[in-house]
């Protein structure tokens, strides 16, 4: 595999596609969303992080910034990272995560989290320094959204 270019994605079709891909079963999403990513990206509240080899898109991360009133600063959370599979194991998350390490540091992000979903995501996070939070808990909720007609 040639190098690995680490850009933030200044064109979100790509790099969408293949989380729509990956997450969405390749169900687009619709364009009101988009939109209002691309609002969050232009006014530096998101990052959209693009690891991309010979032309095509190979991972991408997206970050998300707000602040912390317990910490006085920045937060962070990664809200996706995906490579595809073909290109695991390659160093392709690790060279998105230092990425967003780096992104995160510029902005003086006093902490970054990450949501994972199974053991390999949460050992590839471990690995790379990441801690269980043994004191905190998620819940979440399901809320009902109207969607305009198309």
């Amino acid at each position: 595999m040639s190098p690995i270019d680490l850009t933030p994605a200044s064109d979100l079709a790509e790099p969408l596609s293949l989380l729509e891909t990956s997450l969405r079963d390749s169900e687009p999403l619709p364009e009101a969303f988009i939109e209002k990513l691309r609002e969050h990206v232009q006014t530096g509240e998101m990052d959209v992080l693009a690891a991309r080899s010979d032309g095509r898109t190979l991972g991408v991360a997206v970050l998300a910034y707000r602040p912390n009133i317990a910490a006085g600063a920045l937060f962070a959370s990664i809200e996706d990272l995906y490579v595809s599979p073909e290109t695991r194991r390659q160093g392709v998350g690790r060279a998105l995560l230092t990425a967003a390490h780096e992104r995160c540091k510029a902005r003086r992000v006093s902490y970054l989290e990450v949501q994972v979903e199974d053991d390999a995501a949460e050992s590839f996070y471990v690995a790379l320094g990441y801690e269980l939070e043994e004191t905190v808990k998620v819940l979440s909720r399901s809320l009902p959204i109207d969607v305009p007609n198309k």
